[in-house]
């Protein structure tokens, strides 16, 4: 049972209940290895959370990887700890795995979701996404394989990562129009930071169709922390030169209102910003990561931290 202080949300219309962070499994296997990978997991469900995002080509980047890691160590982790009945399992096909194994052809997601359940561990998959738009395959193909593998049983519903409004919209008409299920969420990278691309039209379109959302990037890769506050501070960590973006007037000014928002409620600047993304009415949960046992202590701080109007209408203003 998830820990009765951790309220629930129904995650759109799948009828799966998640907590109001989903944890980021993207550095199993990279950044934590298996045995803090393990470590985490323990701290997590013990905290009451039991969602997590991985995906099929994590962590293929790193040299050495194949892809596949992060879902190794999960199924690892479940079946070390026998609680595959106590998690929700997101994960995704699409990227590219090498081999010309891309994309969302009914071949391939065929063939990758056996070798996601084979890597977890598992006969089902809560939530499979399409973890980007395949242009160069009809969606009728790619609704249809996701179909074929509801009806199997092999995953519990389908959802969407990295889709523009218009064809996020052509998915769920396409879906209607031939008696497919639809997909039913939205993973869309969504901050403090990054507000536009899905407020002004992906935002309306999941409102008005009832998808769940949950996005990543929420402390837009460790900015919104407060870690990087100069360009001396890039080098802190992996990740460092990709918030480089962020060190302009306005990233000051977010961090700024960041800042006042922890004085205010006792938190942290990485706890304010994952709970102003909890608080959005259009948002099931964001999705966040942490390396250590003592990064994972802000991620549960702050699902059950309650921002009051006020500090919300000012990080909207300084982000605006």
């Amino acid at each position: 049972m998830v820990d009765s202080a951790v309220a629930l949300r129904t995650l759109g219309r799948t009828g799966i209940d998640i907590p109001p962070l989903v944890f980021g499994g993207n550095v199993f296997g990279w950044t934590a290895d298996e045995a803090a990978s393990f470590a985490l997991l323990d701290a997590l469900l013990d905290a009451g959370f039991n969602a997590i995002d991985t995906a099929d080509v994590y962590s293929r980047w790193v040299p050495g990887h194949t892809g596949g890691e992060s879902e190794t160590v999960l199924g690892r982790w479940m079946k070390a700890r026998g609680v595959r009945d106590r998690i929700i399992i997101a994960t995704k096909v699409g990227m590219d795995m090498g081999g010309g194994n891309a994309g969302l052809s009914r071949d391939w997601i065929l063939r990758a979701v056996d070798d996601s359940l084979r890597r977890l561990q598992t006969d089902f998959i809560d939530l499979y996404q399409a973890h980007q738009d395949d242009p160069n395959t009809p969606l009728e193909e790619t609704l249809g394989a996701f179909a074929s593998l509801i009806e199997a049983g092999k995953v519990r519903a389908i959802g969407a990562s990295n889709y523009s409004a218009p064809r996020l919209k052509e998915a769920l008409e396409t879906s209607a129009r031939l008696g497919l299920p639809r997909y039913e969420t939205l993973q869309p990278h969504y901050n403090l930071v990054e507000r536009k691309i899905f407020e002004d039209a992906l935002e309306p379109l999941c409102v008005a169709e009832g998808l769940g959302v949950i996005p990543y990037y929420a402390l837009a890769s460790g900015f919104l922390s407060g870690k990087y506050r100069g360009e001396a501070d890039l080098a802190k960590s992996p990740r460092g030169r990709g918030v480089a973006k962020y060190l302009d007037d306005r990233g000051a000014r977010i961090l700024a209102a960041l800042d006042a928002a922890a004085r205010e409620h006792g938190a942290t600047p990485a706890q304010i910003a994952l709970a102003w993304l909890i608080a959005r009415p259009s948002i099931s949960a964001p999705i966040a990561s942490a390396t250590t046992v003592e990064q994972l202590e802000d991620f549960v701080a702050a699902a059950r931290l309650r921002l009051s109007d006020t500090t919300i209408a000012a990080l909207d203003h300084a982000s605006g």
